[in-house]
């Protein structure tokens, strides 16, 4: 995999990107993605895990409820991962992370991941660069077993948002009613960590590759969207899956 530097990589849609025509795409895209979860969770044979990664409001809750929500619920889960309890803490850092991975016929959604041990804990420098290297090495381990073993597809997705778009974002949330909510004063203290995190996400791009990354604009809810839903679509369309027949 290539090297990738965040600041080379726009935030937005290309330009010859018509947002209606998108939106439209997208509706069609997500009535076919709930017909592939059905059979997905009928024919019981694989498994997806999505991990949901990126700055503070960029957009991660929209992707859930804008994408997720148009499937069964029966079959779609998702874990919202906050900062470890004392008891996870006294575990090794997957261990939080393995009890909730997809199992077949499910797709399981994680908002923020196993990611944030070689990301926030680096940053604020709670972690060495050596065990981070390590923790990466384990993750790699981490994600071949779960695709060997379970036959679990992993789409691990960037949500690629600029500096400017995030602090209007987290302004709107001291402004607006229906978003107060979500307002965190410790988010700007992050926001002023911007370009540590942007290290650290490259270099966890670069050694985490064995299930490669999806780099995904998120400027623009609509384009994120797409990316997405499109993305999952031709995961399950792979998989090549067939609904069983009658028991006998």
């Amino acid at each position: 995999m290539a090297t990738i530097k965040l600041k080379d990589i726009s935030t937005r849609a290309p330009k010859d990107w018509d947002k209606e025509e998108t939106k439209a795409k997208i509706t069609g895209i997500l009535e076919k993605l709930d017909e592939l979860q059905n059979l997905l969770f009928a024919e019981s044979k694989h498994a997806v895990l999505v991990i949901l990664q990126g700055m503070d409001a960029s957009g991660k809750d929209g992707v859930i409820r804008n994408v997720f929500t148009s499937m069964n619920p029966q079959g779609v889960n998702v874990k919202s991962f906050k900062a470890p309890t004392a008891e996870e803490l006294s575990h090794d850092f997957l261990w939080r992370i393995h009890s909730v991975t997809p199992h077949k016929g499910t797709i399981q959604v994680f908002n923020r991941s196993h990611y944030e041990d070689v990301l926030v804990t680096r940053v604020h420098k709670w972690v060495d660069d050596k065990t981070a290297k390590k923790r990466m090495k384990a993750i790699n381990d981490f994600e071949q077993l779960l695709q060997e073993h379970n036959s679990t597809t992993i789409l691990k997705f960037y949500l690629h948002i600029s500096p400017e778009e995030q602090e209007q974002r987290l302004r709107e949330r001291i402004s607006n009613p229906a978003k107060q909510w979500k307002y965190n004063e410790q988010d700007f203290e992050e926001a002023k960590l911007w370009n540590d995190y942007m290290e650290a996400y490259e270099d966890c791009f670069e050694n985490c590759n064995d299930v490669p990354w999806t780099i995904v604009p998120a400027d623009q809810n609509w384009y994120k969207e797409y990316i997405i839903a499109h993305t999952l679509l031709k995961a399950l369309e792979k998989l090549d899956m067939k609904f069983p027949g009658l028991k006998k």
